[in-house]
């Protein structure tokens, strides 16, 4: 069990509270094309206004390759932040991101005032390859530090682990937000104390992606279910015919291993009994096309499976009609396209009407579940991509152990 501090345990009254946010946000001509992030942050920023800290919050948005640009500035973020708060959240315009503009604004707060630094990653390697003379001119800034973006969480960067150290070295405290803290609370302790039966479901493209993964899970789980395109490695390595489907030959032997790791350890592995096949994948990814639905051990030599089949879909929403806990992460076919998303909607469906605590492990299946409208219906959707399938491996993420304990 993680045991990390959170803001309910500081008293932020007369402090300056360094918060780093998740705001990296769909941007389409400087306009905000979804908030989801934005709108998750809110509970932590509004309770520390509430106790009177002086909340100064640090983001980044996107990939900076090139320096920074003003197509990639957290301005949009702080005017959206603050007609969300109802209050002003103060924007220091400058690449710099902790000079004198930042420095002086600071000194300049009353209790309860809020700014936005500028994007962490216009300081280029000295964010992302965790600088010390960033991470402290960030620390200079504050008394207390919160973690607040799990989607960053996984990555050692100045602003998510290499501040800590300096905020430690001055007396100050380290803690975790309330969306840290749910990621901790369900996709940490669901994984390694789970509620039985536990059945985890992986889907998407690649084996590669989720080696680890599988197989850390094999050991938590009762039940592991395959879909998406990395079921057809599984299928191959069990002798199948599988068409043109996609296949990573380099994985046969490491899905073999694992189909006798789940016999050895008594666990169910379910793969897909039958599956929904085309001539060819879709081009554009929407497009209108012919399917059939075939067993899964006669795929024909020209054609590529897309989607688990309607036999397929029943077995997996059985197996979570008898759980306690469920983590999902990767879809079960090319579900941006109506006719290869039946899979993943019938999985999507199975978990909305259960009564066992669900986890949407971020990424794909986020947008998923999202999109097909059962959001609502899940337990928890994570907030992070990497970051969440890096937890359902078992690794330590630096953001989380960078927080003090209780």
């Amino acid at each position: 069990m993680l045991n990390k501090k959170t803001v309910d345990d500081i008293n932020a009254k007369g402090k300056h509270v360094l918060v780093r946010c998740d705001f990296n946000v769909p941007l389409k001509d400087g306009v905000i094309t979804d908030e989801t992030r934005i709108v998750a942050a809110l509970p932590t920023i509004k309770k520390l206004i509430a106790d009177g800290g002086k909340v100064i919050l640090c983001s980044h948005l996107g990939k900076v390759k090139n320096g920074p640009n003003e197509g990639e500035s957290l301005a949009p973020v702080a005017k959206r932040l603050s007609e969300k708060l109802g209050q002003e959240v103060k924007f220091i315009a400058d690449y710099h991101v902790t000079g004198e503009e930042a420095t002086k604004a600071a000194d300049e707060m009353k209790d309860g005032d809020v700014i936005l630094l500028q994007n962490t990653r216009f300081r280029g390697a000295e964010e992302t390859k965790n600088g010390e003379e960033f991470s402290k001119e960030l620390a200079d800034l504050a008394d207390i530090y919160v973690c607040d973006a799990f989607g960053s969480s996984h990555r050692a960067h100045a602003s998510v682990a290499g501040v800590t150290k300096f905020i430690t070295a001055k007396g100050g405290e380290n803690v975790v937000g309330y969306l840290m803290q749910k990621e901790i609370d369900f996709l940490g302790n669901a994984v390694n104390n789970p509620v039985r039966p536990f059945v985890a479901i992986l889907g998407g493209a690649k084996v590669a992606d989720k080696l680890n993964v599988i197989s850390n899970l094999l050991e938590k789980c009762d039940t592991l279910i395959i879909g998406g395109g990395m079921a057809y490695t599984f299928l191959k390595a069990k002798g199948c015919e599988v068409g043109t489907s996609l296949v990573d030959d380099t994985k046969l032997d490491y899905c073999k291993e694992m189909i006798e790791k789940a016999e050895k350890l008594g666990k169910k592995l379910l793969l897909p009994v039958d599956t929904t096949i085309a001539a060819e994948f879709p081009n554009p990814i929407d497009a209108k096309i012919e399917v059939s639905v075939v067993k899964s051990t006669e795929i024909p030599a020209d054609k590529m499976g897309l989607d688990i089949g309607t036999e397929t879909a029943a077995l997996y929403a059985d197996a979570v009609k008898t759980a306690k806990t469920v983590v999902w992460n990767g879809p079960m076919g090319v579900f941006e396209n109506p006719i290869l998303a039946k899979g993943t909607i019938a999985v999507a469906k199975a978990l909305a009407e259960t009564d066992a605590t669900t986890i949407i492990g971020g990424g794909d299946s986020a947008a998923a579940v999202n999109q097909l409208g059962f959001g609502d219906k899940m337990s928890h959707i994570s907030t992070g991509g990497g970051a969440s399938l890096e937890f359902l491996e078992g690794k330590d993420l630096p953001g989380v152990v960078a927080a003090d304990d209780k």
